[in-house]
């Protein structure tokens, strides 16, 4: 993106023709290339929520040996009122709370405090409020922690907000051919100007 918005600054000030055809191509290719992904998502839907829930479980099984990731989870799931990527059993894939008898840890069959309804009375955040929630019945559980997926709740969240999307992207691909015609338009007056000398 540096380059391309070099060339077509450096384009314009010193009007050169190439780079602004570089600069031209590479933003129509860019936006071909977001507008094929636009459809491949739009058709293989399915198979982008799969990777999306391999993806989550994948990050659940490391949830605690990166704080980054574990920040990056705890924020998706206080945001979307979610927990693991179908359920809160996604959480026996990591080590530190699964159910096996085998786990000494105190987490043993418990969420995430991410995963945990909040009681907007409290000042103070519950950080082991989902430790042992899961030897519970699912009914008990709902009380006290978010027992639908991530996956679902950011489709949820994706429908909710279709319009928004739809707008952010269809207003960056606006820009990006407002840019292309902007720069085509300087290379023909540049081109008139130097057919006049």
């Amino acid at each position: 993106m540096s380059v391309l918005g070099f060339a077509g600054c450096i384009g314009a000030l010193r009007e050169n023709t190439f780079l602004l055809k570089f600069f031209s191509v590479f933003l129509g290719l860019i936006f071909f290339l977001e507008l094929a992904t636009g459809i491949l998502v739009f058709v293989f839907k399915d198979w982008i929520r799969d990777q999306l829930n391999l993806f989550i479980n994948n990050n659940v099984k490391a949830y605690r040996d990166d704080i980054d990731l574990q920040n990056l989870i705890d924020f998706a799931q206080e945001y979307w009122s979610c927990c693991g990527a179908r359920g809160p059993n996604d959480w026996n894939l990591n080590i530190y709370f699964n159910c096996t008898d085998l786990n000494p840890s105190r987490e043993r069959c418990g969420v995430p405090f991410s995963c945990c309804v909040r009681d907007p009375a409290e000042d103070v955040l519950n950080t082991q409020c989902g430790y042992d929630i899961r030897l519970k019945l699912e009914l008990e559980q709902q009380g006290s922690i978010h027992t639908k997926g991530c996956v679902g709740q950011f489709e949820k969240w994706l429908q909710d907000n279709l319009i928004i999307v739809a707008g952010v992207f269809v207003g960056i691909a606006l820009l990006q051919i407002f840019g292309i015609c902007l720069a085509q338009n300087l290379v023909s007056d540049i081109k008139a100007v130097k057919a006049n000398w």
